[in-house]
């Protein structure tokens, strides 16, 4: 019995048949609270049952559909009535949430035009640029396989075709950029191949000096590597009927946050901030 009693949920439904009995006894005249049902409700509920199933609902299932809904209403509300939702995180942030959805549909509801799009464009030209991008083949001289890898790489750079150890990756790379090669090799070696010239690969140059080909050794995270550049592609501007959909999605977003931070920064100006004096 003891047990019983310390449990909080027998304490809540002793609560609340308290609050039923004083209600009985003292003959509460306060008017029947009432739930309007619109045409527009009933709408919807008929509506997402077609959605999920693909079908209108039947009168037996639109009854149990609408009792549903009622049984949520009523709760909704009871629950309010009652402070459940008071200090409660979940619907704390939900709240917040819908809110912050609200004002973004405001800031939706005008869409951008050309000329908007455009100096957006224009003001964020790094956004819609192609990086550099390289393309080269290299050639590969195991530290593992090798008592003096670089030594080796150094000796056979002269050659046209430097004899190489197998590596576990691709021997060539075609326009990667130089964050990419940093993925790949380590950014020291992307750093060191970003400062390479392009080879001259002509067949006049390659039988006067195959060592123009070849620069190196540069170091990877495996190993040692003897590098031809082929092609340096400096950055550039994406043209904007490329990327005016990005363009249109980026700005969209700017205006969300734009109104999202505009209204809070209203709201917060009606309201008096009190910390305590001694903060955690």
């Amino acid at each position: 019995m003891n047990k019983l009693l310390r449990d909080p949920l027998f304490g809540f439904l002793l609560a609340g048949a308290a609050i039923f009995a004083i209600d009985a006894f003292t003959g509460s005249t306060a008017e029947t609270p009432v739930i309007e049902v619109t045409a527009a409700q009933l709408q919807r509920i008929s509506d997402q049952w077609q959605g999920q199933m693909g079908r209108p609902p039947s009168d037996q299932e639109f009854n149990g559909l609408l009792e549903a809904w009622l049984r949520e209403e009523i709760y909704y509300r009871e629950a309010r009535a009652m402070g459940l939702d008071d200090n409660d995180t979940i619907i704390r942030r939900r709240l917040t949430q819908k809110l912050t959805f609200l004002t973004e549909d405001l800031a939706d509801a005008s869409p951008s035009n050309e000329n908007e799009l455009r100096a957006f464009y224009d003001q964020a030209q790094d956004q819609y640029s192609e990086p550099e991008q390289f393309s080269f083949e290299h050639r590969f001289f195991s530290s593992e396989r090798r008592a003096d890898a670089q030594a080796d790489a150094l000796a056979a750079i002269s050659s046209e075709q430097p004899a190489s150890d197998p590596f576990m990756l691709q021997s060539s790379y075609a326009l990667r950029s130089q964050r990419e090669i940093g993925d790949l090799f380590g950014r020291q070696f992307a750093l060191e191949l970003a400062a390479l010239k392009v080879s001259d690969d002509s067949s006049e140059a390659s039988s006067e000096a195959s060592s123009d080909l070849w620069a190196g050794p540069l170091q990877s995270a495996y190993g040692w590597h003897l590098v031809k550049l082929i092609e340096h592609r400096p950055q550039r501007l994406l043209p904007f009927e490329q990327v005016r959909g990005a363009v249109a999605s980026d700005l969209q977003m700017q205006q969300r946050k734009l109104a999202n931070d505009t209204l809070y920064a209203e709201l917060r100006s009606r309201y008096e901030i009190r910390l305590p004096d001694e903060k955690p």
